[in-house]
This record gives structure tokens, C-alpha cells and sequence, in this order.
């Protein structure tokens, strides 16, 4: 939003009653862009439904005009060992994080101008590419996300539209500290060779530096924000 692009922040979250979804923190995103001198609007559908994905899509539509760009953030994070991992919790997380991704491609391409081009980022994960005890089915999605990312570059970029994934590292967000503690980020921490964990603001500029004119060559890169591990 600070480099001038208005936005649509999409969040599932259920709700406090475990009914329903909860627009709070998405409409509070939201609220903080607008107090800032941006342009956002607040949505809490779920991506993991096609139908769903494209009202969101619509809504950036109704709501700004044009749609030039999709980073696919979608994921529920479950580490446990990989007897613990459940069907229900599996199914879960392959149709919010590969599903969800694939219907938020899809929603961008059938409304994105060709002449002016798209941008597309999938958010993996450097688990994907390393070995992390704990983590079989989010290494699963991640994984299938990269190799999803690789083939849409090829595919698309004769289309105008560029396909890229960020691999963020160790950031300690609300979402991330219900699974780990404080204690488990000062472990983490002492492996990174920067020697410390990753910021949010690390992950956002960099998102905004691959939707950038900047990045107009660049396609079917993973960019790590991890610290260097």
C-alpha cells in the first residue's frame, strides 16, 4: 500500500463462537492502510472454495476498478509428527494451501489486463526445501506450491503475467506464536546466521519489490527472506 497499490486483505478467520468468520483482523488491516493515506477493503472469504476466491477477486473489482496482482497467503499451520497428522487435517491444508492457490491463480486470469500484465506470488516456505522434524504435511503443501509456482511461470509468462514464491523464514506473528513459544523463537534465532528472526515488514517489502516494475524480468523465482539458514 505504501507504494501506491490499494488493496484487498483477505482473511478467514473463524470466529470467537466458532461460527462463521471473523473480519476483524482483516478489516483492521484494512482500517491501518486507509489511516495511512492507502486504498484497502476488508474480506473474509474462504479461498479454499472456488466460488469464494473469485467474490474476492470481484470485490477488488467493484471496489477498485482493475486487478493486477495475487499473493496467495493462504494456509493453516499444523506442525506434529507425522503419525498425529489426521485425514480431516490433511484434507484441511491441501485445499487452503494448494486449492486455495490454484483458485486464486485462476480468479486473477480471468480479469487481469494483458497488455498491462499480471503478478502472481505464492507464499512457500523454506521448509520446503529443508528437512524440518514435525512438519510432513506443511512440507506437503509447501512443496507442491514451489512445483506449482515453476510450471505457472512457464505457462503463463507468454501471457503477461509473472509467477513468483517468497519462502519467509522464522517470523513470530500471532498466528505462528499459537504453535510455537517464545523460547522455541530464541532457539530458532541462535541457528539463523543474521542472528535474529525475520520481521513482518521483511516479508511485505519484499512482496512488494517482486509485484514492482522492478521485477519485470524476474519469473519462477523462489526468494528466500530467512536470514540466510
Amino acid at each position: 500500500a505504501r507504494e501506491g497499490a490499494a488493496v484487498v486483505v483477505n482473511d478467514a478467520g473463524v470466529a470467537q463462537d466458532g461460527e462463521g468468520s471473523d473480519i476483524g483482523p482483516a478489516e483492521q488491516t484494512a482500517a491501518d492502510i486507509r489511516a495511512a493515506g492507502g486504498a484497502a477493503h476488508a474480506n473474509t472469504g474462504s479461498v479454499a472454495d472456488p466460488a469464494q476466491a473469485e467474490s474476492i477477486i470481484g470485490d477488488a473489482l467493484t471496489c477498485f476498478g482493475r486487478i493486477d496482482a495475487v499473493v496467495n497467503n493462504a494456509m493453516l499451520l499444523r506442525y506434529e509428527p507425522v503419525e498425529a497428522v489426521t485425514e480431516e487435517t490433511l484434507n484441511r491444508m491441501v485445499s487452503i494451501g494448494i486449492n486455495g492457490t490454484m483458485w486464486g491463480v485462476q480468479a486473477l486470469l480471468a480479469h487481469y489486463d494483458q497488455v498491462r500484465g499480471g503478478a502472481i506470488i505464492n507464499m512457500a516456505s523454506p521448509v520446503a526445501e529443508k528437512g524440518f522434524p514435525n512438519t510432513s504435511a506443511y512440507s506437503l503443501v509447501k512443496g507442491a506450491i514451489l512445483t506449482l509456482t515453476k510450471a505457472l511461470s512457464a505457462e503463463l509468462g507468454p501471457r503477461n503475467v509473472r509467477v513468483n514464491a517468497l519462502a519467509p523464514g522464522s517470523v513470530p506473528t500471532p498466528g505462528s506464536l499459537g504453535l510455537n513459544d517464545r523460547a522455541e523463537y530464541e532457539r530458532r534465532k541462535r541457528t539463523i546466521p543474521m542472528r535474529r528472526l525475520g520481521r513482518e515488514e521483511d516479508n511485505a517489502e519484499a512482496c512488494a519489490f517482486l509485484l514492482s516494475p522492478e521485477a519485470s524480468f524476474i519469473n519462477g523465482e523462489i526468494l528466500h527472506v530467512d536470514g540466510g539458514i
